[in-house]
């Protein structure tokens, strides 16, 4: 089971998808169509396989239209499913239901897809030592979403902003004049809970880093057998992460190199939405 996001931080997305749906004059199209007190029965079913991440999201997306809309989920958030398989049941007012559809589909959609390539990556380690992690190239306002979506996959997390960890990469290393003085001018500013990650591209980096103990060393585009010497150098002295360009392809190569961590910023810009779909049951 994985610990759902708490309502509070799901709802402001929610609100906000509904109110660009929504416009100016509300749903149109259920206004004219269905009469206000119409009830609908209806599934939400996943047109293909995957990993079921975003529930909450349409759940949400329905009650804030009508609380009294009844939404049964049939899976948990982390479950891998069929094609065919009734993720959720909703019974209630048919314009609720409606109005909400597109923006609860999206949401969840989404989530899953993320949800749904973690796995992947997730699975093509399996058997090694290195947890495959996501980046911070989310989609704007959608961060803690997509990085939940990725716990659900399996996938571990990342820093989720600017203020929790402390990540110096090349332009930082470079205002500052090398990796040795970004890496002690950080130690020297950050608390006792921060933790301090440098990013290098070079083993001769990475000597320079060590050097100043780092507590997370990043190897940004290393060859496999610079990935290798770096595990040979460093040993159990810090935590290696491997960056830049991994793909499906090319992880399980990186993860037998022996480095800790493999970051995907794939995982949330490039995930493809998994085929979700609402189906009337009747009224």
């Amino acid at each position: 089971m994985i610990e759902p996001l708490p309502d509070l931080l799901i709802l402001p997305v929610v609100r906000a998808a509904l109110a660009e749906d929504l416009g100016r004059a509300g749903d149109i199209t259920a206004q004219a169509c269905i009469p206000a007190d119409t009830q609908l029965t209806a599934a939400f079913c996943a047109r293909r396989g995957g990993v079921v991440a975003g529930l909450s999201c349409v759940r949400l997306a329905i009650a804030e239209l009508d609380p009294t809309v009844k939404f049964t989920p049939l899976v948990d958030d982390g479950q891998v499913v069929s094609a065919g398989t009734t993720l959720a049941q909703v019974s209630g007012n048919a314009r609720a239901i409606l109005t909400a559809e597109r923006t609860g589909l999206n949401l969840l959609g989404r989530l899953c897809g993320i949800a749904t390539l973690t796995q992947d990556f997730v699975d093509a380690v399996a058997g090694t030592r290195a947890r495959i992690t996501d980046t911070r190239k989310t989609t704007p306002g959608l961060r803690a979403l997509e990085k939940y979506a990725v716990r659900c996959g399996g996938g571990t997390n990342h820093r989720f902003g600017l203020d929790d960890a402390v990540l110096i990469k090349d332009n930082h290393v470079a205002a500052c004049g090398s990796v040795g003085e970004a890496v002690r001018r950080a130690k020297a500013f950050a608390g006792h809970l921060v933790k301090v990650e440098v990013e290098v591209d070079s083993l001769i980096q990475l000597q320079e880093a060590l050097a100043h103990d780092p507590d997370v060393i990043m190897l940004d585009n290393f060859t496999l057998e610079d990935l290798r010497e770096a595990v040979k150098i460093v040993g159990e002295r810090v935590v290696l992460e491997a960056s830049g360009g991994v793909t499906l392809d090319t992880v399980r190569a990186i993860a037998e190199t022996g480095v800790d961590v493999i970051s995907v910023g794939a995982l949330t810009h490039s995930a493809k939405v998994l085929d979700i779909g609402l189906d009337a049951i009747g009224r």
